[in-house]
């Protein structure tokens, strides 16, 4: 689903006062039983979990586990698989961390751009494209928002999204961490700090899931 650069921004001026639940709504009238929602379990994702299954309960939650998340990352998604009744569609990397580790040697420094996007494109990118091609969505819910970094800051609520040729529609974009305490307190959901993207890095750099050069990493890096 393409829409024009005007429409876009007719959209999310139109969307910009509304709730997460509204914009979810919106979204998934867009291309009915053709969505979902993608997570990695971080801080605040009990938001647009919670928002997408109160619309539709049995959306499809696209999860890439690349195998380096910390406990307490798992605990926190088995308990709000459990909590929110998730349709949870895991994707896994081709490599284990334990083979990954053992040809391509520690996890890549923060310093380290292209060993840190081969790690993304191999135990990351390849995943989720992987993922999209068999869910096929035409509307991806995610949790992006504006403050998290300056690539996102240039996104909105709604956009195309060229990598995967989907509706991307993030409920959530201009809200604070403020506004995300306050909701997880009024669904009484959980939250979890000791999480680590090792395709990240750092919460300023973008993995490619949501930056151009994402789209192109996969076959050239996962051939290494």
């Amino acid at each position: 689903m393409s829409l024009t650069p005007e429409s876009l921004l007719v959209i999310n001026a139109q969307l910009r006062d509304k709730s997460p639940a509204d914009i979810v709504r919106w979204a998934l009238a867009q291309s009915p039983g053709r969505a979902l929602v993608s997570t990695n379990f971080r801080p605040y994702e009990a938001a647009i979990l919670h928002a997408s299954v109160s619309v539709q309960a049995d959306i499809p939650v696209l999860w890439v586990d690349h195998g380096y998340n910390r406990p307490a990352t798992y605990k926190h998604a088995e308990e709000l698989r459990a909590k929110l009744k998730l349709n949870l569609k895991p994707y896994l990397p081709r490599l284990t961390p334990a083979h990954r580790d053992a040809i391509y040697g520690p996890l890549p420094e923060l310093t380290d751009e292209d060993g840190l996007k081969k790690f993304s494109a191999q135990m990351k990118l390849e995943p989720f494209q992987r993922g999209m091609r068999e869910l096929a969505p035409k509307v991806w819910l995610t949790a992006l928002r504006k403050v998290q970094n300056s690539n996102r800051a240039e996104l909105d609520i709604v956009s195309h999204d060229a990598n995967f040729g989907a509706l991307k529609v993030s409920p959530f974009f201009h809200a604070t961490d403020a506004d995300l305490d306050a909701y997880l307190a009024e669904h009484g959901l959980p939250n979890e700090w000791d999480y680590f993207d090792p395709a990240k890095a750092d919460e300023k750099r973008e993995c490619g899931l949501h930056a151009a050069w994402g789209g192109k990493a996969v076959a050239p890096a996962s051939a290494g």
